[in-house]
């Protein structure tokens, strides 16, 4: 059954005013409705015919806007293609999902040249990937400008997967983003992968010649059957296991089982400041219920709202891997 829209009170306010973001400029929801009526629906079509064919795209549109609005604002920098570009980091190597942007960035350029911004094609796009996984629709602010600047180096300030809670938070806060923020953001989860790489270290000599001690015993032996010593490196885990394709709290339920396949994901049920929102996530007794589709829409608005850009600073790129 297809979710039911959401209209938060964020959304509802960004009907009649812009909503600001953490940055300098202001984005509305209906930003194209004059200028590029379709722009939202060639997105969502897009997004869509690829989805069909790979299911695998939605959680990677969904993470390539993240790491595109944790470097320096969600301005579509991440998108840019050339030497020392954030595109060529090492945190960015295994993203996945540039095809979808360009081809629906071709779509819009030929039916609105020069309108629609590549920041909001991928605000749009991850948002259409939530909703593709049975997760809820929420209306997206637009009205983002695409950055002029896109630095390998600058991809540093991305959170890793072995950062303690305290970190986590410190990197969220300073784009106004609060503890609750993170623990639903990172419930995003929910439908990505990692790389074997990325966390085999956990699984043997982790500490003491050992594995990390979070993980549960009985998860163990599957992990390592995915990811053996010497094995695939580059081979793809679910990071909800039983629940990778469908946008739900599964996912909270495996980090309090012991189950959560990244260190920094664990981290949100051992640290006592983030298990709370797990718990209320998963509506446990003693808490107060937080229902996790709504609170995620709101965080995502909130977060796609960092450092938009506007002025001298920022262009509607023609095509999204180049500066014009």
């Amino acid at each position: 059954m297809e979710p039911s829209y959401i209209f938060l009170t964020m959304a509802v306010t960004l009907l009649s005013m812009p909503a600001t973001g953490f940055g300098q400029g202001t984005t509305r929801v209906g930003f194209y409705s004059k200028t590029c009526p379709r722009a939202e629906s060639i997105v969502k079509s897009t997004v869509e015919s690829h989805f069909r064919s790979n299911p695998a795209i939605a959680p990677g549109l969904l993470r390539m806007h993240f790491h595109d609005c944790f470097v320096n604002g969600c301005d579509g920098s991440v998108l840019i293609d050339g030497p020392n570009t954030e595109r060529k980091a090492v945190q960015n190597s295994l993203l996945r999902g540039f095809d979808v942007i360009d081809e629906a960035k071709a779509k819009l350029e030929a039916a609105c040249p020069g309108v629609v911004s590549c920041a909001d094609i991928l605000a749009l796009a991850a948002r259409d990937s939530v909703v593709l996984t049975k997760g809820i629709n929420w209306k997206v602010p637009t009205g983002r400008r695409d950055g002029k600047v896109s630095l390998q180096s600058d991809a540093a300030k991305l959170p890793g997967f072995t950062d303690s809670i305290e970190s986590q938070k410190q990197q969220f806060a300073r784009f106004g983003l609060n503890t609750q923020d993170l623990v639903t953001l990172v419930g995003g989860h929910t439908i990505g992968t990692a790389a074997c790489l990325v966390f085999n270290y956990r699984l043997n000599n982790f500490t003491n010649g050992g594995p990390d001690p979070t993980i549960n015993p009985s998860f163990l032996p599957q992990l390592r059957s995915l990811c053996p010593q010497n094995g695939n490196n580059f081979r793809r885990v679910d990071l909800d296991t039983g629940s990778a394709n469908k946008f739900d709290t599964s996912f909270f339920t495996n980090l309090k089982n012991g189950r959560g396949v990244l260190e920094s994901d664990q981290k949100l049920w051992t640290d006592a400041s983030t298990r709370t929102f797990v718990q209320q996530f998963l509506g446990e007794k003693g808490v107060r219920k937080l229902n996790f589709g709504k609170e995620f829409a709101k965080s995502m608005v909130k977060m796609s709202n960092i450092g938009v850009k506007t002025g001298s600073n920022s262009e509607i790129r023609r095509v999204c891997s180049a500066i014009n």
